[in-house]
């Protein structure tokens, strides 16, 4: 199915205020002791969560330790998404035990991501706590999960699509809202 781009949510210059922002957040929430890291949901969590680790570099000169989860075999939707999924390397190189970990995706829509996210990193250790960045709210959940940090809400239609573009994955800035032609 087609999808067109109705609006332009996020340039470049406004996902990079929304990122230091996040970052800024990330750290005033944290409790004395603790140690950070951030985790990157596979695709475009992880070069998010390479953004943020260097936007908190840049603020407190506090090196985080970036690791990237694939959450594949933990998705409750994997039949129904593909008969052979691929599935990617998860690369923690740490230890999540007693950490205050942060997960950081692109997009919140249902929570199911994050419930599979969650639960990937429960099978690798006992974090002290986990939280949720995201770089787009966008509604509609269907578990009982709500992002801790949270670039900016866009209340969406179901009909509607979000769409993150990153340098690193796509070669453009930008967060659009798509649609599919006629409303349908």
């Amino acid at each position: 199915m087609d999808w067109r781009v109705k609006a332009e949510i996020l340039d470049e210059a406004t996902m990079r205020r929304a990122l230091v922002r996040i970052a800024h957040e990330v750290l005033e929430r944290g409790r004395e002791g603790e140690e950070l890291a951030l985790v990157g949901v596979r695709t475009r969590g992880v070069p998010l969560a390479r953004r943020l680790a260097a936007h908190i570099q840049e603020i407190e000169g506090l090196a985080c330790p970036v690791g990237e989860l694939d959450i594949t075999l933990y998705r409750d939707d994997l039949s129904r998404i593909a008969q052979a999924p691929v599935v990617h390397q998860t690369h923690i190189p740490f230890a999540v035990g007693e950490k205050r970990i942060v997960l950081v995706d692109d997009v919140l829509y249902t929570g199911r991501t994050a419930r599979a996210a969650m639960d990937a990193i429960m099978d690798l250790g006992r974090p002290a706590r986990i939280q949720l960045a995201v770089l787009v709210d966008r509604g509609h959940r269907e578990l009982p999960i709500r992002a801790d940090f949270v670039g900016k809400n866009v209340p969406t239609s179901q009909q509607e699509m979000i769409s993150v573009r990153l340098q690193e994955t796509d070669g453009e800035e930008r967060v659009v809202i798509l649609e599919r032609p006629g409303g349908a």
